[in-house]
């Protein structure tokens, strides 16, 4: 009898403890066992294996009756008043917790016990989140277990690597509704330029698992007999990856995909203002990485602030850097890398220009036009900021744009009608401010917009700006000349082609440019050598909206980088020139003779 009394207490403690566990989001049979040996341990003998029974029993019940009133509420999003459109999004990610603090330092385990990065909701104003950032000494560890990656993942080979990358895709493809939710909410961008953000990162790992068996160097014919020359690509090492808030989520993926198919390891610092969908996207690659039994440090996380980016940029150990952010910072970033004999691709500033030539068609022109100059409420590298208008269609044009702003409606971007969010926060929100404050002291017509929105409910506290044209006084004024980073269009007019090709070439930046027109000979002269001086030159295509297929990037003060398809893929790798003697004599290049 006393066997099945104690038989009967060791299952009653065991439902218990994992009730309790259950509640308190642990593990229950470890638990269990303690109490076990804690009892044995400590050597405590109840009356009774019946007595111990009953004691359990109550101890149950007493902590189901606890649950209804306390347990519960802990765990729901009011214990943090987070709004549930905000809960809803963070909970499908796993990302809703009762402190609200994550770990922002991921080298195949996660931790963090740097400075705590705010993330906060730039359409409500309120904390979605805490994300504890790296400290000098976590991020010198970090970059050991890099280099250990490396020296590992470089021998596997490209294909298998290329495995790897599809199985990520997958996991993305997964979770790309909920991602792009999360940037909405994070960022700010409307939810269907989320979703696509994370449809970019998709597509980059379909490139790159292609790319695994096609990262091809080349055979070159030599001049000598019984020689060949190979020209052999290898992974480079450890690669760090700065992003902007702008695009938190692609740009990361643009530099992952094609360094992780290369055989490279990579380190991810995003913008502090956007620190969960850093923490998010890495939770699903280390998911990925630990499935396949592989070093999370392939592809690590440093969430941090502009030291932990300054540290990254100067460090030796790291032989490519790729920076996204302002011409100013990318300079000295730039300058740092070069002066350690280091590689850079820099992705800076985009004052972009769209032409409109009298044949265009407007009814295609003019709503790319407005996309591209209000879509992620003007934050894009590639937004539309100059807009010349050929003379004979400049009044009607203006007029049904300006009328188009004006129907526009600022809204929560997560709800599927809204088509324009708000500024990414109070920083943006100044961007904004300065740069109208900066026309109307220039003397610019201000056509329509220019104030910040007043708006109520639960949108009051955001950071909604109106859409804004201007008409600056002259097209030399030095309005034009640098990047607004805000939904802000100036405009001027042109009598022809070649006037408008020479100022869309007159800034310091080269990213993106836009020509409107039917004619055969205008697109010709403005891809040619005596058109558009911009890494992207398109063709009755708005400025914004490039694919992953061909290389992105930009000319002159935009950095000169290429990231995402064509031959980007090849900045990630080292290069070497092998010439093979298989023959019988040796042979000098240049017909040399060195006879001994």
């Amino acid at each position: 009898m006393h066997t099945l009394w104690r038989l009967l207490e060791q299952i009653i403690l065991f439902v218990f403890v994992g009730f309790e566990a259950s509640i308190r989001g642990r593990a229950p049979p470890s638990k269990a066992r303690s109490v076990f040996r804690r009892r044995r341990a400590l050597n405590i003998r109840p009356f009774s294996s019946c007595h111990r029974v009953v004691s359990y029993a109550n101890m149950f019940l007493r902590s189901r009756a606890a649950v209804a009133r306390i347990a519960l509420p802990r765990s729901t999003p009011s214990a943090r008043a987070l709004s549930s459109r905000a809960s809803l999004v963070l909970d499908r990610l796993g990302l809703l917790t009762t402190s609200g603090e994550h770990f922002g330092v991921y080298d195949g385990e996660w931790k963090g016990s740097g400075p705590l990065m705010v993330s906060q909701c730039p359409s409500t104003g309120e904390v979605l989140g805490r994300v504890r950032s790296a400290t000098a000494q976590e991020l010198d560890q970090l970059l050991d277990k890099s280099e250990e990656a490396f020296k590992f993942w470089r021998g596997v080979p490209a294909p298998k690597r290329g495995e790897v990358v599809r199985q990520i895709r997958e996991a993305l493809a997964n979770k790309a509704d909920a991602l792009g939710s999360l940037i909405s909410l994070e960022m700010g961008k409307i939810k269907t330029e989320g979703v696509g953000e994370v449809r970019e990162f998709i597509d980059i790992c379909d490139f790159a698992v292609g790319l695994s068996r096609r990262m091809n160097g080349e055979y070159v014919a030599s001049e000598r007999p019984g020689h060949s020359i190979l020209e052999v690509p290898n992974p480079l090492g450890v690669v760090g990856v700065l992003t902007a808030f702008n695009f938190p989520c692609a740009v990361h993926g643009w530099n992952l995909a094609l360094s992780m198919t290369a055989g490279n390891a990579t380190i991810w610092k995003p913008a502090p203002s956007t620190p969960l969908i850093a923490v998010a996207v890495t939770k699903i690659i280390a998911e990925i990485l630990e499935q396949n039994q592989l070093p999370g440090a392939i592809a690590s996380l440093a969430v941090g602030g502009s030291d932990i980016g300054s540290a990254l940029v100067d460090s030796s150990r790291i032989p490519l850097i790729s920076f996204t952010g302002s011409e100013n910072v990318g300079r000295q970033v730039g300058q740092k890398v070069a002066g350690r004999f280091g590689k850079s691709i820099l992705e800076l500033g985009g004052n972009n220009a769209t032409i409109i030539m009298p044949d265009a068609d407007l009814s295609l022109a003019i709503p790319a036009v407005c996309f591209g100059a209000i879509g992620t409420a003007g934050q894009r590298c590639t937004s539309t900021r100059r807009l010349y208008l050929h003379a004979k269609i400049a009044d009607e044009f203006l007029s049904r744009l300006t009328s188009m702003y004006k129907s526009i409606k600022p809204g929560d971007p997560l709800v599927s009608e809204t088509i324009y969010g708000p500024v990414h926060g109070q920083k943006a929100l100044q961007v904004y401010s300065s740069a109208i404050e900066r026309l109307r002291t220039n003397g610019a017509e201000v056509v329509t917009g220019g104030r910040k929105y007043e708006l109520e409910g639960s949108l009051k506290d955001g950071f909604f700006v109106e859409p804004t044209i201007a008409v600056p006084k002259s097209p030399q004024d030095d309005v034009w000349q640098n990047e607004m980073f805000a939904p802000i269009l100036n405009v001027a007019v042109f009598d022809e082609l070649q006037q408008a090709i020479e100022w869309n070439n007159a800034v310091p930046q080269g990213l993106s440019s836009s020509l409107w027109t039917r004619d055969l000979r205008h697109m010709g002269t403005f891809i040619g050598p005596h058109g558009s001086d911009c890494g992207i030159a398109n063709i009755n295509v708005g400025t914004s909206g490039a694919e992953i297929g061909a290389a992105f990037g930009g000319n002159k003060s935009t950095g000169w980088g290429r990231e995402s398809g064509g031959d980007a893929w090849k900045q990630y790798v080292r290069w070497s020139a092998c010439t093979i003697n298989f023959g019988d004599t040796l042979e000098l290049a240049q017909g040399v003779q060195f006879n001994s």
